[in-house]
Formats: C-alpha cells, sequence, structure tokens
C-alpha cells in the first residue's frame, strides 16, 4: 500500500487513533472536535501541534495489475484494515493509495471536499467520515459524491438484517432517497461504565443487573439516575466526573436536531434541559465539574479527583482507549483497574465512530474491489470478517483488544470478556445499547453548534450570566458564526 500522509499529527495524544496502522489491534474513532481524541494523553489533541506535512511511501501490496484504489481517511484506522484485508487476500487486484490528513483544526473535510470535486485520476475512491461530520457526506452537502451500497453490488437490506447492524449507524448513512450510502464498522452505543468498589460500598452491590435498577438503566428517564446521585453526594461520592459524562446521552436521545424542517435554530426540550442539568451537577456537588479530555477528567478515572466519580458514559472505545489507559494501572490491584463494570444506561445514545463511502465517479472498473473492501470492513459477519476477529481480539493474533463492532451478530457469539471489568463479557450490555440508540437526530452542523451550546452551558452553570442570556448567546453565536437564524 502507497501511504501518502498529510498533516499527520504525531503527538501521543492521536497515537491511539493511529493504532489500526501500526501493528495494534483498531482503535478508538475520534470524537467530535468539542471532545478532542485525546484517548491515551494528559491533554487534549486540540492543543498539540500539528506536524509539517510529510510523505510516507511503503511498500505496494502483492498484485495490483489492475491499477490503483485512492483511499482517505483521517487516521491509520481504516487504512490499517484494508491492509489486513490484502494480507489475507494477496490476489487483490489493485494497489491502494491512501492519503491520510487529521481532523486537527479542520484540515479533513476541506481537502476531502476539494478532491471530491476535483474528480480524475487521484480522487478518491473509498474515502472515510466519522460521527461529527458524516451526515455531510451521506446526505447532507456532499452527498452527491457518495455510491449506494446497492449500487456497488451489495444486497443491502439481506446484509444488513443478517449482520444485525444497530439501527443508528444504518439511519445516519441512509441517504435522502433511503439508500444506504454508508456504513460504520465500529457500534458505538453506550453503558454506564461504574466502580465497582463504589457501588459496593453505597448499594451494598456491584452486579451489573442490580445497579442498572439503581440508576434507571433502559427506562429513558433520567429519575432513578438523580436519585441515585444524590445518595451517592451522602457518602461524598459524585455521580459523574463533569457535565460532559452526560452531554452524549442527552444529545442523542433528544427527539430533535439543531434544525429545524425548514433550516432555521431550534433548541429541543430535552438539550435545553442540559442547562439545568449542568448546573445541578455543579450546585448540588452531583460532579466534579470536570471538563472532558482535561487532566482532571483523567485524574477522576485513576481515583485521583476531588472526590471519587462513580462512573462515566461512553462506548467500549471510552472503555479501551481512555479509561483504561488512563485508570493508573495495567492489571488488577493497580490503580482503579478490574474495578469497574458497564450497566443499562437509563438513556439509549451513542458516541463517535466512522462510516466508509465509496465515489460514485469511480472508474467503473474499480467497483467489484471497492465492494469487496466495504463488504469485509462493514458486513461481513463471518468469522473470516474484521468485524469478527477485531470483536475477539485476533486481527492481528491472538490478545489483542476486543472492541464492540457494528454487527450484533458478531457480538453475540464473540467472548467481550474483560480483565478491566472483572472478566464481565461488556457485549452482554454493548449489544443491546447498539439497539438502543437514536441516530435520527443529527445534522451536518453539529459539530460546530455542539461547541458553542456546551460552552454557553458551562458559562450558566457556573453562575457567569444568567440562563435567558446562555440561550440568547448561543444563539447569536450560531448566527454569527454559521449563518443559522433561530426562529
Amino acid at each position: 500500500m502507497k501511504k501518502k500522509v498529510l498533516a499527520l499529527i504525531l503527538s501521543s495524544a492521536m497515537a491511539v487513533s493511529m493504532l489500526a496502522g501500526c501493528g495494534s489491534e483498531a482503535a478508538a474513532p475520534a470524537p467530535a472536535a468539542e471532545e478532542p481524541a485525546a484517548e491515551t494523553a494528559e491533554e487534549p489533541a486540540a492543543e498539540e501541534p500539528a506536524a509539517e506535512a510529510t510523505t510516507e511511501e511503503a511498500a505496494p501490496a502483492e498484485g495490483g495489475g489492475s491499477g490503483t484504489i485512492n483511499l482517505w481517511a483521517f487516521t491509520d484506522e481504516v487504512p490499517g484494515m484494508v491492509d489486513k484485508y490484502i494480507e489475507a487476500h494477496p490476489d487483490f487486484p489493485y494497489k491502494v493509495n491512501t492519503t491520510i490528513i487529521a481532523t486537527t483544526d479542520g484540515a479533513y473535510q476541506p481537502a476531502l471536499d476539494q478532491a471530491l470535486i476535483a474528480g480524475g485520476a487521484e480522487q478518491p475512491d473509498l474515502y472515510c467520515a466519522e460521527a461529527a461530520f458524516i451526515l455531510k457526506y451521506s446526505k447532507g452537502d456532499m452527498a452527491e459524491y457518495a455510491m449506494p451500497y446497492k449500487d456497488l453490488g451489495i444486497d443491502v437490506d439481506a446484509e444488513i438484517k443478517n449482520s444485525d447492524i444497530a439501527g443508528y449507524s444504518v439511519d445516519i448513512g441512509t441517504n435522502n432517497n433511503g439508500d444506504v450510502d454508508a456504513l460504520g464498522y465500529q457500534a458505538t452505543g453506550g453503558t454506564f461504565i461504574y466502580r465497582r468498589s463504589i457501588a459496593k460500598d453505597v448499594f451494598g452491590t456491584d452486579d451489573p443487573a442490580e445497579i442498572s435498577k439503581q440508576i434507571g438503566g433502559g427506562s429513558g428517564s433520567w429519575d432513578k439516575f438523580w436519585e441515585a446521585a444524590a445518595t451517592l453526594a451522602g457518602k461524598g461520592v459524585a455521580i459523574v466526573s463533569g457535565d460532559g459524562d452526560i452531554w452524549h446521552a442527552v444529545e442523542n436521545s433528544s427527539d430533535k436536531g439543531w434544525l429545524d424542517e425548514s433550516g432555521a435554530l431550534q433548541i429541543d426540550p430535552k438539550r435545553e434541559a442540559f442547562l439545568d442539568i449542568s448546573k445541578d451537577l455543579t450546585d448540588k456537588g452531583w460532579s466534579n465539574q470536570t471538563q472532558d479530555w482535561q487532566d482532571a477528567w483523567f485524574a477522576d478515572m485513576k481515583g485521583e479527583g476531588d472526590k471519587p466519580v462513580f462512573g462515566f458514559f461512553g462506548p467500549a472505545w471510552l472503555i479501551n482507549y481512555t479509561l483504561a489507559p488512563n485508570c493508573g494501572g495495567e492489571k488488577a490491584g493497580e490503580g482503579t483497574y478490574g474495578d469497574w463494570a458497564c450497566c443499562d444506561s437509563p438513556i439509549g445514545f451513542f458516541w463517535g465512530g466512522t462510516w466508509l463511502l465509496a465515489n460514485k465517479n469511480m472508474d467503473a472498473d474499480k467497483v467489484p474491489a471497492v465492494k469487496d473492501l466495504i463488504y469485509w470492513i462493514t458486513l461481513d459477519s463471518s468469522e473470516d470478517g474484521l468485524q469478527y476477529k477485531w470483536a475477539n481480539g485476533t486481527l492481528n493474533g491472538e490478545g489483542g483488544t476486543k472492541d464492540s463492532v457494528a454487527s450484533g451478530a458478531v457480538m453475540s457469539k464473540s467472548d467481550g470478556s474483560l480483565d478491566f471489568l472483572g472478566g464481565e463479557n461488556m457485549f452482554d450490555y454493548f449489544v443491546p445499547a447498539n439497539a438502543y440508540a437514536n441516530g435520527k437526530n443529527l445534522t451536518q452542523y453539529d459539530e460546530s453548534i455542539n461547541q458553542i451550546w456546551r460552552d454557553q452551558v458551562r458559562a450558566y452553570a457556573a453562575g457567569e450570566k444568567s440562563r435567558d442570556d446562555a440561550i440568547k448567546d448561543f444563539k447569536q453565536t450560531v448566527a454569527d458564526n454559521l449563518g443559522i437564524e433561530a426562529k
């Protein structure tokens, strides 16, 4: 595979997102810009300087007599998967030329857009989009370039059903004509990930089924969760580290997205209620008032914060690539390693993910090969597929990282037990979590609007402005920055 790496971030903050191409298991999805991808770092990636543009040449794959497939991505994750496919299929007829441009400073999207628009021999044939901006490419401003999977020759409905792909992922990757033109390989439905020792001390048990009941898991309501927060506070424990730990569940459980049918800005009542949630977390001592991806947030994972923190909301990648590296140990008895479990979230949500798209303007001769790559990564639920190997930690041999994958069928026949979770099989909770998530309330502007909203919420919770002023300033900032007016 020939690789061209542009503006690739070399800091430790981005190291995890490049693991798949560095001989390790596939890594965590890059969160939206408001939550920099700092899974193993003590500082958010956004504060790290970008390296100068570099070009890396790698040995071409075997075969390749039919030409070149151009792959565009923002980390080494998908290119690493393609490497694995070609290793297993040495007769693959194409060489793969990979362009990687980090999302830091917003570099990836403009470059990808320009390449798609320019067309020609160097245009992307296969390209990636993350949760923060996938709608732009699957059903928004750049959706015209995406080839529906059915046009690749995939029996989409049958394969989605056979693999039991989470509905939220399918909804996000479905274009405005009702055709699927993007799918992910990782399922990012969220659970509540809690400290076992705290659960035993406060609730008398660390059993996930019982803790689910204590926090209202699967109820669709926050009522039991806030009751638990008050109980924990009475023991000197914060139920979460900061309001960011609640935001993703709130955001993705709302009935409406940020824009109404006319394109005007709107605030769903559930999202507006986040103002009050953040304020309560601060005023009632239910959190340590940390900001996600900052030092204090990571300190709470080690149990070294202002007061003990009960848990965090998140998908499997938060366990593998954020909590585990920041727990202060590598085996039971060290830091908080092994003192964790996951249970049902009160509210269904997802956080992060990467979707694969094919360019409808690619040379027709390339379509079968691009189909094979996309199918193996996103829909193949056999034991030879990417997802089975990834779910069981065997993508690079035995003993690798296990992760929650797009296919519920794969997870149902896989072993998701983790020493970090005290031996718990995380798939018991992530399979229903993925089905519980909602993918119908997103817009292509979420990355920018979310950051503006969270800034205003923090200002209100800190007592820096009134609730009404926070809402007014939010609307004005969105109008000023994005040209989107509220009704």
